[in-house]
């Protein structure tokens, strides 16, 4: 079932803020009634498409400020190999210079509660766990409003990256529809036309084009 208009699932998790500080117990909750939140994940440190992922957040990171939205990343990965990897500079295939938080998720349950763990467990008769799949996050991302609840979900398979600028256009549509109580059409982009939700508003709108 989708996660769309529902409390994104919490959590209390180890992750590395401003690009090199370890924090014991990093939570969602602390934004709830003060910030939207970009809470994205990723498969794994030390990778391929994931660099380029991460770092373009950071480049866009004063937008999503701008936006009163922060952003987070997540991934299976230990606090120490994301400290790591924030410590290596780009040249050498690290993240230097990134400063939002990026969460370990070394139990794997934060991926597993959000629905984006490339696998699952299976139980024998005696407890014992087996784990089926890859034991990484596909490319999830949520965008979660000021009360917490989640109101966009994207997953991408792990050679597919995502568009930062996508991320971007869907907070402006979430903040405009919240002021305005317009609805966003497709391709929208802030500073167009909007729309009522009436059959007239629509006609109007296509009428336009």
């Amino acid at each position: 079932m989708s996660l769309v208009g529902k409390k994104a699932p919490s959590f209390k998790a180890k992750a590395v803020i401003n690009g090199g500080e370890i924090v014991e117990d990093f939570s969602l909750e602390q934004f709830v009634g003060k910030k939207y939140v970009v809470f994205f994940f990723y498969p794994k440190d030390f990778t391929f498409v994931c660099p380029t992922e991460i770092i373009a957040f950071q480049e866009k990171i004063v937008e999503f400020e701008s936006r009163n939205t922060a952003v987070v990343g997540c991934s299976v990965d230990s606090e120490h190999s994301h400290r790591v990897w924030l410590s290596t500079e780009l040249k050498n295939g690290g993240i230097k210079g990134v400063k939002y938080p990026i969460v370990s998720d070394f139990s794997k349950t934060i991926s597993e509660n959000y629905d984006v763990l490339a696998g699952d467990y299976d139980y024998d008769e005696d407890g014992n766990s087996t784990f089926h799949g890859k034991p990484q996050a596909y490319r999830g991302l949520f965008l979660i409003d000021k009360n917490g609840i989640i109101r966009h979900l994207l997953i991408n398979d792990m050679p597919l990256g995502r568009s930062i600028d996508e991320a971007l256009r869907m907070v402006d549509a979430l903040q405009h529809s919240e002021e305005y109580g317009d609805v966003c059409p497709a391709n929208w982009h802030k500073g167009e036309s909007t729309l009522k939700e009436t059959p007239a508003s629509v006609a109007e709108y296509l009428g336009k084009k």
